[in-house]
């Protein structure tokens, strides 16, 4: 088991495959991003032996995120040999649909139990304006492929100021009367270079709620507001999905953290939203033996802060978010 100073167990991972990404969303990444060489990114036997090591610090729930995972080679071998490492219970991937179609099945095969799909409009032409590029429909392909492959479903939906707040953001949370899906929606966070963009673009939980009530009826707070992970949960009266709120600006969860990401580059990030990192890639790649790993981790861990700085002006400059992983 792996605790921090504050006596939190940690036992959630976050592995980002790759900083690539085949879109280009407007809350994450400038379209002409420049993306890393290979080189410098972990190798499947890294990322492997990784997972082992966080396997046996009591890690239990692994998450693939990117960028866009599915632009990894030997995914699929990847999430097999995962999910293989004893004590893994969680196994699930964030993606932003694309390429499902043809991988959803394989990974399902190989041991995936969900995916949280990127869908940010019902509406091509808004879809296209938020993503810059990308066809909606390959998303709607990807989430009926993944259904079919018996993997979970979410979906989630990061809400922009004047972008989908309005009719688009009704329309996501009107397919809980339909879907036994959880559809989330995630505040934007001050990111990189894009900081005062995602700042000014903040939309509220609370803004939420009500424009969701006014336009589609009164919504039940679930399990009296405790959280699912980072969501927390309403329901439409008889419907089948949920609605999940994951408000880190509004509402921070830091209390109940116990995620760590491990960074394409083999950076271990304590904090989505607090810049330090400790270097396991250049720990694995200076020949250093599991135990001392193992021990570059445990510490870090324990040096985990208690929540971001947002509040006091004090915002993530060194990564945007496709280069840490959600």
């Amino acid at each position: 088991m792996s605790l921090d100073r504050f006596g939190r167990t940690i036992d959630y991972l976050r592995i980002s495959l790759t900083d690539m990404c085949n879109l280009r969303c407007v809350y994450c990444m400038p379209e002409d991003m420049t993306f890393r060489p290979g080189e410098e990114l972990l190798g499947d036997g890294e990322i492997l032996r990784l997972a082992g090591l966080f396997s046996e610090l009591g890690f239990r729930k692994f998450r693939f995120t990117g960028g866009e995972p599915t632009l990894r080679q030997n995914l699929v071998d990847i999430v097999r040999r995962i999910a293989a490492l004893p004590g893994v219970e969680e196994l699930a991937m964030t993606t932003n649909g694309i390429r499902l179609g043809e991988l959803a099945r394989p990974l399902a095969e190989a041991g995936l139990q969900r995916v949280n799909v990127s869908i940010d409009s019902l509406d091509q032409r808004k879809f296209k304006q938020m993503t810059r590029w990308g066809n909606l429909q390959d998303v709607w392909n990807g989430i009926a492929a993944a259904e079919d492959a018996g993997l979970a479903v979410k979906l989630n939906a990061v809400i922009v100021r004047n972008f989908n707040d309005a009719e688009d953001a009704v329309e996501l949370a009107a397919l809980t009367f339909k879907h036994p899906w959880q559809v989330r929606f995630i505040e934007m966070m001050p990111f990189g270079g894009i900081s005062e963009f995602q700042q000014e673009g903040v939309v509220t939980e609370d803004s939420l709620v009500a424009r969701f009530e006014e336009a589609l009826g009164p919504m039940e707070l679930l399990d009296g507001g405790a959280l699912d992970g980072e969501a927390r949960r309403y329901r439409f009266a008889d419907a089948p999905g949920t609605l999940g709120f994951i408000s880190p600006v509004s509402r921070p969860f830091c209390a109940g953290c116990n995620r760590v990401r491990l960074t394409a580059d083999g950076k271990l990030r304590l904090c989505l939203l607090k810049e330090r990192e400790i270097d396991l890639r250049d720990a694995l790649r200076s020949g250093a033996l599991d135990d001392d790993i193992r021990s570059k981790i445990t510490d870090a861990i324990w040096e985990k802060p208690w929540g971001h700085s947002l509040s006091e002006g004090q915002f993530p400059g060194n990564r945007t978010m496709s280069e840490i992983g959600g």
